[in-house]
């Protein structure tokens, strides 16, 4: 992504905060390999300065919101984890509520280890003088309960949009650098990846922007 383009995001994110005088939320949601995790990470690298400690913005990934394998096993769905119904979204809702009405305290957020495969509870603080929250995820924008009352907790909502053939080569390469065979690798990309992402893009309506996963551009 360019730091032109980059920078024009920022820009768009600060004079929202500017406006609102109080903690604002900014919502990139995407399909699957879009680069939506990439875009929230430049954009928040870029309001902190590149600096290591915290800063006035934090990134917030709706995937430390995946029920756990165990779960997922009992519920007999492990095999299309990523899908709606693998995430705990009451849960998920529940976050974004605290993090737009409660005041005076860090509020902690789960991450997600790719190396596990798992959630990890508190990881991620978003500490009182926090004024900037980048929340990235794949349903943030879906219309479906609980998902549905997402929309109108976000100050704004972008949509990553990067064509399908692309996509599909990020994702077959992050499945085998995470341990699956390239067939098994392309498989989960084309069946499972590809049916979310299908639900994902219906949902470009509601977003107030789209920006390239490629170049960061908007659209």
């Amino acid at each position: 992504m360019s730091a032109e383009a980059v920078d024009a995001l920022v820009a768009r994110i600060r004079s929202l905060s500017d406006a609102a005088g109080r903690r604002v939320l900014i919502g990139i949601t995407g399909s699957p390999g879009s680069g939506k995790t990439t875009l929230a990470r430049a954009v928040v690298n870029r309001i902190n300065g590149g600096a290591a400690a915290a800063g006035p913005a934090v990134h917030l990934p709706m995937d430390g919101f995946h029920l756990a394998n165990s779960t997922l096993d009992r519920l007999g769905i492990h095999d299309r984890k990523g899908a709606i119904e693998t995430f705990d979204g009451w849960g998920f809702v529940a976050l974004l509520d605290r993090l737009r009405t409660e005041h005076g305290h860090t509020v902690y957020a789960p991450s997600f280890r790719r190396t596990v495969d798992e959630g990890v509870a508190g990881e991620i603080a978003v500490e009182d003088s926090a004024t900037i929250v980048v929340i990235e995820g794949n349903y943030l924008l879906s219309d479906a309960a609980p998902w549905s009352g997402v929309r109108e907790m976000l100050d704004a909502a972008w949509f990553c949009s990067t064509p399908v053939a692309e996509r599909e080569r990020r994702l077959i390469d992050r499945h085998t650098r995470h341990g699956r065979t390239p067939e098994a690798a392309t498989a989960w990309a084309r069946e499972v990846d590809g049916a979310n992402a299908v639900l994902i893009e219906q949902s470009v309506e509601r977003a107030d922007l789209v920006v390239s996963g490629v170049t960061g551009e908007v659209l």
